[in-house]
């Protein structure tokens, strides 16, 4: 088997090639503004490269979900699983060397990176004997390794960084291999971007990031400005796997497409402005039609087939004292199963009457948990760390039991809101059903486990964009919120 690939060719037409097997020992990173041809380059590499060698692809817009209908990648959308799932699934795909797409496009980019994050996590944990070679391919990459705090919360970034630090530092002894890609060298971690030896630079306009390219690519700085003229899908490439010096290649063609493409022009509307404005302004008043938020569809039934196998709960049958223990669980279960809900019911208020709990990570929670509920006598059987989390955020805004008749309309609209946003929306959705007023911006951002009242601020933004709360202040600074689904608000109080 070749254990080399042609990636392009230069302007002269010579074939450019990349060694597989020096590139799993050296890792790469390609950097290119927008347009570049960034994700044109990778398409390329996981192609040419799809018979040698196991593919991982962290995949935060969804384009390379084309790659399973082509090559056989298996699809995970990383919105369809909880984070114990994730971690499962990543053991698993080491174990069975699947070669895979994590789609992340449906989830917002806080999620996006805890749910990368637990996922290398679970690859790098692999067992010795699991160490095979895979290439990790991560688009974007400044989205999970950051060179500075921004939008996201602390919590997010560090669990991120992290991860994508072991991948890049200490992956290589794990059989690990990263390709890393980013718009810009300023805004990826120092420390991530260090570790790679191959180097592919695309067009940048710049000068920091021009004057970083030369230096990583070993020119002058007087050179550095034929950065800025690289044509759309040329890079720079140097490195062990790709070239001793510095040389121009053209990158190849690819057989599989993106989802996303660049618009093009199309002609303008030729209606008269008295026709735009009267299409405009009809029926402003009146409020539209919430969807119903329907799940979207596998992207290949095939591969999401497969995903589904491999999720699936395939435990090696237990012996000894852990069989004992698990079929005194299943008997504890099986025997009043409405007793067991109750009692954890009542475990979830307790923990949620005490100091600082939200400031606590949801795996810390979810372990004191179980560990509370087994000291007890209480089985756990078929409770995830996603079904606690929803329940916690229940308790945390006093709803003793969410399965009571009066919070039924509030459970289902809460299906819409993601987990870590839920404890405010339901504090701030229980306060419109009492009639009561919304709860300041410090109450809310303790309920949301943070310091800064401006997170609060941009979580009202993004519920109201969602159509689950419309916030309203008036003139005299009183705020109110409501909740159109259930035809309730609360009542007005200072901002």
């Amino acid at each position: 088997m070749s254990a080399s690939i042609i990636i392009g060719e230069t302007p002269r037409g010579e074939p450019i090639e990349i060694d597989i097997k020096e590139l799993l020992a050296t890792r790469l990173l390609v950097q290119g503004n927008s347009g570049s041809g960034k994700s044109h380059l990778l398409r390329r590499l996981l192609e040419e490269s799809a018979g040698i060698v196991q593919q991982v692809v962290i995949d935060p817009e969804g384009d390379f979900v084309s790659l399973a209908e082509e090559f056989g990648h298996v699809v995970i959308d990383g919105a369809a699983y909880g984070e114990a799932e994730i971690v499962r699934l990543g053991a698993r795909i080491r174990q069975h060397r699947a070669s895979v797409v994590l789609a992340l496009d449906e989830l917002e980019i806080d999620q996006q990176m805890k749910c990368a994050a637990q996922f290398l996590n679970a690859l790098f944990d692999a067992p010795r004997e699991q160490w095979y070679p895979a290439l990790v391919v991560v688009d974007e990459a400044q989205m999970f390794a950051p060179a500075a705090a921004g939008e996201v919360s602390e919590e997010a970034r560090r669990v991120s960084l992290g991860a994508m630090t072991n991948l890049m530092c200490r992956g290589r002894k794990r059989g690990l291999a990263g390709v890393i890609a980013t718009q810009r060298l300023a805004k990826l971690a120092k420390n991530v971007a260090a570790e790679a030896s191959n180097f592919l630079m695309g067009r940048t306009f710049l000068d920091i990031d021009m004057v970083r390219a030369a230096d990583l690519l070993g020119m002058e700085r007087r050179q550095a400005e034929q950065i800025r003229d690289l044509a759309r899908g040329q890079f720079l490439g140097l490195g062990p796997a790709i070239a001793r010096r510095p040389v121009a290649v053209n990158i190849g063609e690819v057989r599989t497409g993106a989802k996303s493409v660049t618009p093009g022009l199309v002609p303008l509307p030729t209606a008269s402005t008295e026709d735009m404005r009267e299409l405009l302004h009809d029926n402003l008043h009146v409020e539209p039609e919430r969807p119903e938020f329907p799940r979207p569809a596998p992207r290949t039934e095939d591969a999401e087939t497969v995903a589904r196998r491999i999720a699936a709960n395939e435990m090696l049958e237990p012996t000894g004292a852990q069989a004992r223990d698990r079929e005194a669980e299943r008997q504890r279960a099986e025997a009043d199963p409405e007793e067991n809900r109750a009692a954890m019911v009542e475990i979830m208020n307790e923990m949620a009457k005490e100091e600082d709990c939200t400031f606590q990570s949801s795996t810390t929670l979810f372990q004191d948990f179980t560990i509370r509920c087994r000291m007890k006598g209480i089985s756990v059987r078929g409770l995830d760390a996603t079904m606690f989390r929803r329940g916690f955020a229940a308790a945390i805004a006093g709803i003793e039991d969410p399965d009571e008749e009066r919070w039924l309309d509030l459970q289902n609209l809460a299906k819409h809101v993601p987990d870590d946003a839920l404890a405010p929306f339901y504090v701030i959705a229980r306060a419109a059903m009492d009639g009561k007023p919304c709860p300041d911006d410090t109450e809310l951002a303790r309920i949301y486990g943070t310091s800064s009242p401006r997170r609060i601020q941009r979580l009202l933004d993004y519920l109201e964009k969602d159509g689950l709360l419309v916030v309203r202040t008036d003139f005299s600074g009183k705020r109110s919120v409501g909740v159109p689904d259930l035809g309730v608000t609360t009542t007005a109080i200072e901002a």
